[in-house]
């Protein structure tokens, strides 16, 4: 009888040793680093084959870059922007891919995120031409462009995309790389693959769980200038879920103390200004969560968070300024108990 109870202690013992060490990978995990879109890519997957797919990854991001990135001159995007009527985009599955889901996004917003912005976008200075800060806003030039932008200059006839003006052109920079994560991560999906985290530049797709067995965990960046980016503002457990962020605290420039951010609003022609630092969007799918976060910033913090808890296909976390020169958060609902200890 003692020995039974010594040896009930012992398996007790056991049990929570070994209940407190960490978990171990239950298949080895891949990792894989590279550039595209102007920024990095990470690409971190379960495998028990333990397969580098780095050659299939970066033929996939090629064949996406030469339909939707403005920087190739050769692109299915240039050859639009570049046409006078248009071109035939039959085959262009990823071009088509963006251009649908941008569509979409543009009219759910009322015209917040509009992939015709291209004009303007060049006209600031942050887009595919020469980047010059705009020293002296022309406030004529600007309404001259205003013509071309409007998702309504554009008619999908079969498989041509046709423009009304010659000056009509795209921009796909506000959606492209939640696009491309989403392919990256159906690539591996098609490969059987069921636990990994995709990155390309900040915005993220996870599935399953990482190789301590436990749920992704990502940070969302400090929204303030000249932070590092290793500064994390919050952190989230990202369960089968994408992530984008969108923010006007890296990409701008300053003329005699005006600040001009990426963020152009293709209402009114100018860069928006508003107290909304950053809005992350989290969605099903990346193109979704990228193309709102990017309508947001353009919406602003009381229209954005209206519309944000309308929409059920996302939900959505801002950080936005207060007249003290501080910061404060605002979230929407279901995403109450991956944050309420941020609280």
């Amino acid at each position: 009888m003692k020995n039974q109870f010594f040896l009930g202690i012992l398996l007790i013992l056991g049990f929570w040793a070994c209940k407190n060490e960490p978990k171990q990978a239950l298949l080895p995990y891949i990792a894989l680093e590279g550039q595209t879109m102007g920024t990095y890519y990470k690409i971190t997957y379960g495998d028990s084959l333990e397969r580098n797919l780095q050659e299939e990854v970066e033929r996939l991001l090629t064949e996406i870059n030469n339909e939707v990135s403005t920087y190739i001159p050769t692109s299915t995007i240039s050859q639009f922007n570049q046409s006078e009527k248009g071109i035939d985009i039959a085959d262009k599955i990823h071009f088509l891919g963006n251009f649908l889901k941008a569509k979409e996004v543009c009219e759910k917003s009322g015209g917040a995120f509009d992939p015709t912005v291209m004009p303007l976008v060049n006209y600031w200075g942050f887009g595919y031409t020469e980047k010059l800060p705009v020293t002296q806003v022309d406030s004529v030039k600007i309404d001259s462009l205003m013509q071309f932008v409007g998702i309504d200059k554009l008619d999908l006839n079969k498989k041509f995309l046709e423009k009304t003006k010659p000056g009509v052109q795209l921009d796909f920079s506000g959606i492209a790389t939640g696009y491309a994560i989403d392919t990256l991560g159906g690539l591996l999906e098609e490969k059987g693959i069921k636990n990994y985290l995709v990155d390309i530049g900040g915005e993220q797709r996870a599935r399953g769980v990482n190789a301590r067995g436990t749920i992704w965990n990502i940070g969302i960046n400090v929204p303030k200038e000249g932070t590092p980016k290793t500064e994390i503002q919050a952190t989230v457990e990202l369960k089968n879920w994408t992530i984008s962020t969108s923010g006007n605290y890296r990409n701008f420039y300053d003329v005699k103390g005006v600040k001009y951010s990426h963020t152009i609003n293709p209402r009114i022609g100018f860069p928006e200004r508003n107290t909304l630092l950053s809005a992350s969007v989290f969605s099903e799918d990346c193109i979704t969560a990228d193309a709102w976060a990017t309508a947001f910033m353009v919406m602003g913090l009381d229209k954005a968070f209206e519309l944000a808890t309308q929409l059920s296909e996302i939900e959505a976390y801002f950080i936005y300024g207060t007249p003290d020169g501080g910061m404060n958060v605002k979230y929407t609902s279901e995403l109450k108990s991956l944050f309420e200890k941020e609280k």
